[in-house]
């Protein structure tokens, strides 16, 4: 089985913000966070997906999200690109 870690960008008049999360299934989880059904901090906003990594290995996937949660810097690059 594939694991998915991704970072989500939603614009907000003039602030961009992101979400990081990890998943198995990531045109479903996508769907979740833009419908409403997913984590609480994405409701009431558009996401999009604008980088991800694929990992075989649950622990490692779960392991990387917390890092990129953690880099900041990384996300801010991120956020520029975007």
């Amino acid at each position: 089985m594939k694991f998915f870690v991704y970072v989500l960008l939603s614009k907000t008049n003039s602030k961009k913000i992101t979400y990081v999360g990890w998943t198995n299934n990531l045109k479903r989880r996508l769907k979740k966070h833009n419908s409403g059904k997913g984590a609480k901090f994405t409701r009431g906003r558009k996401w999009r997906i604008i980088y991800k990594e694929t990992y075989n290995n649950k622990r490692k996937a779960m392991s990387r999200e917390h890092e990129i949660k953690k880099n900041t810097n990384f996300r801010n690059l991120l956020r520029e690109k975007n």
